[in-house]
């Protein structure tokens, strides 16, 4: 710490929380024989202070990498943004497995399917054996396929908004998995990724608007068990906006009758048994706010 001696040889035993400021090169030697929270905390040893950093991982090139060795390297190479510990433990649940949750035996197939996919089917499995333990049918899925968005809107984040590629691939993953519902009234996450990007970046542009937008309605959809929202042509050859109902429910049947009656006063909007359409000439620039009105009545019935 006091620059005496320039170079530390040691264990692994750094990683555990060792911080000196001013050090900007780490060379972790047989990095393959490590694990990937491992590796994670030794490469977090610099870059603690103003200086530039570097970590070199090396291995034996004589020898033979196993492919969840690779996979570890691969993913460390990958994971240079801020916070990305969180990802990292996500990709460590995928190599390793995350082994029966119900049993003692460390074995699994959540690499096959993504730990998000395999937590849902496991809840459904759970579900079902419950079910059956009480003499009952097991229940129907709760997992819903996913919404269908097809609206006149340009979205996207201009690389003038966001300068760094991975950090707009890390934010376009955060807006496609913001869209689970949240219970007890939480502020919706469209909120509060655009309060966080206003905060970070700046008053967000018309395109990343747009996209919050969709965010909005991919969430309410899910809710109010919508399949598509898409563009059509309608009868008289203009264009429509069709919301479509999951099979098995009754878009209209969902609606308040007060908030129904609201709708079908507004211009454009025709309310079906399994579908609402919009007709967006009629509507004009309202055709956003209709649907977010349309999609919130469904969604709190």
């Amino acid at each position: 710490m006091q620059g005496k001696i320039d170079v530390l040889v040691c264990t692994t035993i750094i990683e555990s929380g060792l911080d000196i400021p001013n050090v900007n090169t780490i060379i972790v030697n047989q990095a393959d024989k490590l694990g990937l929270g491992q590796l994670y905390q030794l490469r977090g040893r610099v870059g603690r202070g103003a200086h530039r950093a570097y970590a070199y991982l090396l291995y034996d090139r004589k020898g033979r990498l196993t492919e969840q060795a690779k996979k570890r390297l691969q993913t460390i190479f990958e994971a240079t943004e801020l916070g990305a510990g969180f990802q990292i433990a996500l990709r460590d649940l995928e190599i390793r497995g995350a082994g029966n949750l119900l049993g003692p035996e460390q074995s699994g197939q959540i690499g096959a399917v993504g730990f998000d996919l395999y937590v849902k089917l496991l809840a459904d499995a759970v579900e079902g054996l419950k079910a059956l333990a009480r003499g009952e049918p097991p229940p129907p899925s709760r997992m819903q396929p996913p919404v269908q968005i097809d609206v006149p809107l340009t979205a996207f984040i201009p690389e003038s908004y966001v300068g760094d590629l991975n950090l707009r691939l890390s934010l376009y993953q955060r807006m496609a998995a913001a869209d689970a519902p949240r219970p007890g009234g939480q502020a919706d996450a469209a909120a509060d990724l655009e309060r966080e990007l206003t905060d970070r970046f700046g008053p967000p542009p018309t395109p990343v608007r747009n996209l919050l937008y969709i965010v909005r309605v991919r969430a309410l959809a899910k809710r109010a068990h919508i399949a598509s929202i898409a563009r059509e042509e309608g009868a008289a050859g203009g264009r429509v906006l069709a919301v479509r109902a999951l099979d098995g429910y009754d878009f209209g049947a969902t609606i308040a009758l007060p908030a129904r009656r609201d709708l079908e006063r507004t211009d454009g909007v025709t309310i079906g048994h399994a579908q609402l359409r919009i007709d967006l000439q009629l509507a004009g620039d309202r055709w956003r706010e209709t649907l977010v009105r349309a999609l919130e009545a469904a969604a709190d019935a």
